[in-house]
């Protein structure tokens, strides 16, 4: 029997160990019965890419995880490649089949009532340190900025004039962002106090006490201690800022390519995620509000 002397292969030869093995045995025989179903007579050595993609949707069907699905269409290459060199068969009719690919898990944001209880109602202090650290939930907010792109923003990079931030995204590739006359306030106030409050110069438009540039961890530690007083979400990063300003452009009717050009996405289909959370949204509205849902 072709199976048993697959298994024996890996065995004997592959030293797998016996739950893989067991592992395979039930992938194989799962297919196998699989087709016995349509067909009596037909053998695994006559399965074509048809009747295993079949078998895939049927898996998925039956609620199988894409993991496993995967996992069993992996056994099936392996068993399929053996039969090759033993020369049961001359195609391999697993070689053009893609297996399911996992679903991104959507992006996670705070609702509007939420950034604004962090940005109106949380009592930050007049110290520096505090008005700082409300600066940078307020330029994560407002501009959609990754971390390391507020980390590196220079003085000379926030053209007031403007009103505009120039930054400098992933493979070094600058773009300007857009402020308002909001955004422009909180600054300037923040750049009073860091100027009478700190002696040490410094290029580097966020800074700490002793004058130095700031670092992931810290802005990342700050983030999650300021969303930790309104919101319960398990994550809790500047990224989920980053959501926020993008759900929030969206929602107001932004155009996909200008929310794109903000961003700093090189392609559109990574904006188009954020198509699919307001979607989601709208869904959960729906349920909540509809009396038929």
């Amino acid at each position: 029997m072709l199976i048993d002397s697959f298994l024996n292969f890996l065995q004997y030869e592959k030293n797998y160990s016996e739950k893989t093995i067991n592992s395979y045995r039930v992938d194989l025989i799962q297919l196998e019965e699989y087709i016995k179903n349509d067909s009596e007579e037909l053998t695994l050595t006559e399965v074509d890419a048809d009747i295993i993609r079949q078998w895939i949707i049927d898996l998925t069907k039956k609620g199988y995880t894409t993991s496993s699905v995967n996992r069993k269409l992996s056994s099936l290459r392996s068993f399929y490649k053996f039969l090759l060199l033993k020369q049961e068969i001359i195609k391999d009719p697993t070689r053009k089949i893609n297996g399911p690919k996992k679903k991104k898990p959507l992006p996670i944001f705070l609702k509007e009532k939420e950034i604004n209880k962090i940005l109106e109602e949380t009592n930050f202090k007049e110290g520096f340190i505090e008005i700082r650290d409300q600066m940078i939930i307020e330029m994560f907010y407002a501009t959609g900025i990754r971390l390391s792109e507020l980390i590196g923003l220079d003085n000379k990079d926030i053209n007031f004039e403007d009103s505009l931030i120039k930054v400098k995204g992933k493979r070094n590739k600058e773009r300007l962002i857009p402020f308002g006359d909001e955004l422009k306030e909180s600054m300037l106030r923040y750049i009073s106090v860091r100027n009478e409050t700190i002696t040490v110069k410094s290029e580097a438009f966020f800074i700490k006490e002793n004058g130095e540039r700031l670092y992931n961890a810290l802005v990342e530690r700050l983030v999650k201690r300021q969303l930790s007083k309104v919101v319960t979400l398990k994550k809790k990063s500047p990224h989920v800022l980053r959501h926020t300003f993008a759900t929030a452009m969206l929602n107001n009717e932004a155009n996909l390519n200008a929310i794109k050009e903000i961003l700093g996405h090189t392609s559109l289909a990574a904006t188009e995620v954020y198509t699919h959370t307001t979607f989601e949204e709208l869904k959960n509205i729906y349920k909540l509000a509809h009396p038929r849902a």
